[in-house]
């Protein structure tokens, strides 16, 4: 009888073991499942690629990706993308998009990277005007003229600022910027400028001197900071000398003025006259 229920035991036992597993199972393959979700080919970078490369299929590949997490501007075929040139740098498996992509007919290299209605404009430069060297593409810089005032305005020399964030597009040859930040010793660099700023940056840089102020990519803020003057400049902090037109002139001494006169009257009985006499 014992071992009857014995037997029995652990059969009820073994019976609850095993559906106790077969639920864990299914659990854990349910957790681990990978839903298959619908893709789509999207076009990416197939090695790093600098700014200005005109693209063709050996620097492409596709690659899967989610077909509900698209982005703005993707291509899904090559041929959107070969024989037009990057407006911007890009790494390997980066996407290529539409806004990363200058116009088929925009040909390549720096000219591909101009804006619409913008110039690219170059200046001589040396260690001094170059901030050290530390003026390199994509920078930010203030640009400053020094030059000559005309002698109707008072003469003497001048500096002002003459334009304000003004971007960096090449130092030399190179249109990358030093992945270490590394200063580059060049001596010319070229700037973005909208065609009316060309021409105050050829104006300075032909008649006057020109000076570079680097400046914090991140700060946009226009200052408009008011022009020196040299003379307010090196001007003496002595006091000014007085005019001679306003200087204090003793007046010339003259003939003693006349003694004053006094009238005296005389009473005599019932007659009476009066007489003048000068004081001594």
């Amino acid at each position: 009888m014992n071992r009857n229920r014995m037997l029995i035991g652990l059969g009820v036992a073994l019976l609850v073991a095993l559906l106790v597993s077969n639920f864990v199972y299914r659990k854990f393959q349910e957790a681990i499942a990978v839903k298959s979700e619908p893709t789509r080919q999207i076009v990416v970078a197939a090695k790093a690629l600098p700014l200005g490369t005109r693209l063709d299929s050996s620097m492409l590949r596709t690659v899967s990706w989610p077909a509900n997490q698209s982005v703005a501007g993707m291509c899904m075929r090559m041929q959107d993308c070969t024989n037009r040139a990057l407006i911007t740098p890009v790494v390997e498996n980066e996407p290529i998009l539409q806004g990363k992509l200058a116009p088929a007919a925009a040909g390549a290299g720096l000219a591909a990277v101009i804006p619409a209605g913008m110039r690219a404009m170059s200046v001589a430069v040396n260690d001094v005007i170059g901030v050290a060297g530390f003026v390199t593409p994509g920078t930010m810089v203030d640009v400053m003229v020094t030059g000559a005032v005309t002698a109707g305005q008072g003469g003497g020399n001048i500096t002002r600022t003459i334009l304000e964030n003004v971007r960096v597009l090449a130092a030399g040859q190179k249109v990358q910027q030093d992945q270490e930040g590394r200063p580059q010793t060049v001596s010319v660099i070229t700037v973005l400028v909208s065609p009316e700023d060309a021409t105050k940056l050829a104006m300075g840089s032909t008649q006057g001197k020109i000076q570079l102020a680097l400046r914090n990519t991140v700060d946009t803020d226009s200052t408009i900071p008011p022009a020196v003057l040299q003379t307010s400049l090196f001007a003496s902090d002595a006091p000014a000398p007085v005019p001679l037109v306003a200087r204090h002139v003793a007046p010339k001494a003259g003939p003693p003025p006349a003694p004053a006169a006094y009238q005296v009257e005389i009473i005599t009985g019932n007659k009476r006259e009066t007489k003048s006499f000068t004081e001594q």
